[in-house]
């Protein structure tokens, strides 16, 4: 009975008078009558096949009932078509996660000044022709696919739209913490595609 109750009040707030929502929901659920046909639906209601309220209730049950998708995990999911352009927040009503009170700032350090910043941390090493090389692979990685990376790399790219393809790998970013008890701590990392 607690399903044709909760069937029945769907289908009234849907637009279906009451009466046809108690012959509806009569022994079936919102999946039974949506799979049901023109011509069940007509026997089951009393009415004429074709009838202005007969083609009325089949709008209804066609267009709302049982229409969401769902997943495996029984959540409602949205497709990618339902979404229409102005939905999608560009600008400054995309949220960015640099502007979080919780991350600290990262900053990308220009390539032409990666050895003048790392210089205090003795990264440079000697390779096979005995000139200096700054071994950036000593450094702690972080992904490209980090958030505060890809906040980073859309700002830029914003900005200089000539940048060739994979040109935030193997770059160094600053990142800058704050705190009562150490003040400001700095921390320097490189930027890789896989861990």
């Amino acid at each position: 009975m607690a399903v044709k109750s909760s069937t029945k009040k769907r289908l009234i707030e849907l637009g279906i008078s009451e009466e046809h929502a108690h012959r509806l929901a009569d022994d079936a659920n919102l999946d039974t009558i949506k799979r049901m046909s023109r011509e069940q639906v007509a026997k089951k209601l009393s009415l004429e096949d074709g009838s202005s309220e007969h083609d009325h209730i089949m709008g209804i049950i066609s267009e709302h009932v049982g229409s969401r998708k769902r997943s495996k995990s029984n959540r409602i999911t949205i497709s990618r078509k339902s979404l229409l352009e102005e939905d999608i927040p560009t600008g400054d009503y995309r949220f960015n996660v640099l502007n979080h009170v919780l991350v600290p700032h990262h900053e990308l350090v220009p390539i032409e000044s990666e050895p003048e910043v790392l210089s205090p941390w003795g990264l440079t090493t000697d390779d096979e022709f005995g000139t200096g090389r700054l071994a950036k692979e000593l450094l702690p990685k972080i992904l490209i696919t980090d958030p505060a990376i890809q906040a980073i790399k859309e700002m830029e790219e914003a900005e200089n739209d000539e940048l060739p393809a994979g040109w935030l790998a193997n770059r160094v970013v600053k990142v800058v913490r704050y705190s009562r008890s150490a003040g400001q701590s700095l921390a320097y990392r490189l930027i890789v595609e896989s861990a």
